[in-house]
């Protein structure tokens, strides 16, 4: 089964999905860059229809200077939905897409589905920060994400994975602004996030490696109490990216969204 490349003009910015697979619509939206690909995805793809956007600026997207914050995000999501013809799809985000995913369901949960979010930014809680990506020098971004290194190193220049040096550079070049763009208003969050998620009704679960050193799974509780139907799924010995580390993490996700 291969992706397909799919095209949508959104508010005059060229998105880019990617799409594979059979069954209920899934939107799943990637985090702060696009590094680690998509390949995931195959492990849903012969029970569901899975979608996979390029954020405004990122990976095959095109680049969009007017964003200003993640509700420009929130927006322009809402209508790529609209633009797709896709009816009440299960929303899956990880990272700074579990954050995105989330202020998505606070105001239009209704539209969707079920609801995954995978060790989801956006908190910003003072008692259980996140990591300074400033303060962790290049060669040490593996190790933050993923507790297995050699499964996230294989991402970068060098590894099995990674394009060449001077397309991963470039990618990062162009995804690095387009980050500043959605970080400028409040940093990786907003300080009324956790206000909103009383708002969301849809059935949801809270993935998270034990052992994530990018955003911790302390903050896995605070995100269980403050949305009305939800629960945690604590997967073992993985790190931020629990979905390429351990394949099972994707089988449970799918599983939960199957029910």
């Amino acid at each position: 089964m291969e992706f397909e490349t799919l095209t949508q003009d959104i508010d005059g910015v060229r998105t880019v999905v990617k799409a594979i697979g059979h069954g209920p619509a899934v939107l799943a939206l990637h985090g702060a860059a696009t590094i680690e690909g998509y390949e995931w995805a195959r492990g849903l793809a012969e029970r569901f229809r899975v979608y996979l956007p390029f954020h405004p600026g990122f990976g095959e997207s095109a680049e969009a200077p007017h964003i200003s914050g993640m509700q420009d995000l929130v927006v322009h999501s809402l209508r790529l939905i609209k633009a797709l013809g896709l009816e009440r799809p299960h929303l899956v985000g990880h990272s700074m897409g579990g954050w995105m995913a989330a202020e998505i369901a606070a105001v239009a949960g209704e539209r969707f589905g079920k609801l995954v979010l995978n060790a989801p930014a956006g908190l910003n809680h003072p008692d259980h920060p996140g990591a300074d990506l400033s303060q962790i020098p290049p060669d040490q971004f593996p190790a933050y994400l993923a507790h297995n290194v050699e499964v996230a190193a294989r991402y970068f220049p060098g590894g099995s994975e990674c394009p060449s040096v001077e397309d991963f550079v470039a990618a990062r070049e162009k995804e690095s602004p387009a980050l500043g763009n959605i970080l400028n208003a409040h940093g990786m969050g907003h300080p009324n996030l956790g206000r909103w998620l009383s708002r969301i009704p849809n059935e949801t679960v809270i993935v998270w490696g034990n052992r994530d050193r990018m955003l911790p799974a302390s903050q896995a509780p605070l995100w269980q109490a403050a949305i009305p139907n939800a629960r945690t799924l604590i997967i073992e010995d993985v790190g931020h990216f629990a979905m390429q580390e351990d394949p099972r993490t994707v089988t449970a996700i799918g599983d939960f969204l199957a029910k």
